[in-house]
């Protein structure tokens, strides 16, 4: 099954993706009703709707194909960490601590960008793209969603959507000095879509290990950039979701990303092997286009960015401790 959200004559559409047509849910349900009821009970709305007419795909904007209350996104790529510290550190180095657990931080889920939207990104010499494959979460009986073992976070897994995480590495390189972050290097922009493929559906491209061995490719204005096998991560989806549930919860509709692919997932990756900007950073009306096998692909023009009012530096003060 493919899910996804549109809009159509000022009309915002939710519902599947038949063959070359969009046909809305039954009874006006949503895509937030449908993870609720699990891979099982969108089945069952599909049964319900396969024969109808719908609407042609080609008549319709595909919007972000879920509305996440929350999204994780991970650093599960050996060799992107590997590119980006050459770049950040001057030399290629993966700490002791990454192979120790999967970590992720949260983003942004209010700017949630549609697959085809353009990106207006904040004032940055060195705007980049992240190449990654998210699984969104999906409801299922009696579970709660915490402390997941690995095989229950699989059950959990509702679908897959490819994933962009935009990235200003130099207001990154700031933040990430004063050991907290990133914040807004990353939250001005996340590309989701085109839609989520149901988990059932890439199960015959899990590996032996229990790894998505789907193949995923970036362009930059039609140019291959870079490409791997998202099987390459340290861990495989369940995991990621086992860990994100300890001591927590993950709830229908969350995304959690793989982290950037390797083999030049990013640019900050290539900057880095390369000891320069090569290849340069975006700038506007660059395209880039993620492609993702047995998902699809989403494509961003990169628009004008927009300056943010000024704040000022941190004041020194006296640290009196009585006034």
């Amino acid at each position: 099954m493919r899910i996804a959200r549109w809009t159509h004559e000022e009309t915002v559409g939710e519902g599947f993706v038949v063959d070359d047509r969009v046909v809305p849910f039954p009874d006006g349900l949503t895509v937030a009703d449908a993870l609720a009821r699990g891979i099982d009970g969108a089945a069952a709305l599909l049964s319900r709707v396969a024969d109808a007419a719908g609407i042609p795909l080609a008549d319709v904007d595909l919007l972000a194909p879920v509305v996440p209350p929350s999204v994780r996104d991970f650093v599960a790529f050996e060799e992107h960490v590997e590119g980006v510290s050459a770049g950040v550190e001057g030399k290629s180095d993966v700490p002791p601590e990454w192979y120790q657990a999967p970590t992720f931080y949260f983003t942004n889920p209010h700017t949630i960008l549609a697959p085809f939207q353009e990106v207006t990104p904040p004032v940055t010499e060195r705007l980049d793209f992240e190449l990654e494959v998210a699984v969104v979460i999906g409801a299922v009986p009696g579970s709660t969603g915490s402390n997941l073992t690995p095989d229950a976070a699989a059950e959990h897994i509702f679908g897959y959507t490819i994933m962009n995480d935009w990235s200003a590495r130099d207001l990154q390189a700031r933040e990430m000095k004063v050991r907290l972050g990133p914040c807004k290097g990353k939250d001005f922009g996340t590309t989701l879509g085109p839609w989520i493929v149901t988990a059932d559906e890439l199960v015959p491209y899990l590996d032996a290990e229990g790894f998505l061995a789907v193949h995923a490719e970036v362009y930059v204005n039609d140019a291959l950039v870079g490409e791997d096998l998202v099987s390459n991560a340290g861990w495989p989806f369940p995991e990621f979701v086992a860990y994100a549930s300890r001591n927590s919860r993950v709830v229908p509709g969350d995304v959690l990303g793989s982290g950037t692919v390797g083999n030049g997932g990013c640019l900050g990756e290539l900057w880095g092997r390369n000891q320069g900007l090569i290849p340069p950073p975006l700038q506007t009306g660059d395209e880039v286009r993620m492609v993702v096998e047995g998902i699809g692909e989403i494509r961003a023009r990169v628009g004008a960015p927009v300056p943010a009012p000024v704040l000022p530096p941190a004041r020194p003060r006296s640290r009196a401790r009585r006034r």
